[in-house]
């Protein structure tokens, strides 16, 4: 694998809780989102498919650390951000920029 595939892969597939994260933090107050949607969801606004499960393992990992909570509505469950996965988006953000400053020099 090229070093660029590595860097893609551990900051898309690996790391999917930021853009899960992203998606939930984006979405209209009156639109909730359910874990079937997210992975059509990454695709079109990121470019890559994550695999089909794995939105579920993220999203119930994300709220058993206090990231996200969830609501039952019928028979589907459906996700909101809270504020520590706010603050924590943020932080992934700021990780970023500072690593591209560091990169360009």
């Amino acid at each position: 694998m090229l070093p660029i595939q590595r860097l893609k892969k551990s900051n898309t597939i690996d790391n999917l809780w930021i853009y899960v994260l992203t998606l939930i933090k984006e979405a209209p107050k009156n639109e909730p989102i359910y874990a079937w949607q997210i992975r059509s969801a990454v695709k079109k606004k990121f470019g890559f498919l994550p695999g089909e499960i794995t939105a579920y393992r993220v999203l119930y990992r994300l709220e058993k650390d206090g990231f996200v909570k969830s609501q039952q509505a019928e028979i589907k469950r459906f996700y909101k951000i809270t504020d520590k996965g706010i603050k924590e988006l943020d932080n992934a953000v700021k990780f970023y920029k500072e690593t591209l400053d560091l990169i360009k020099g």
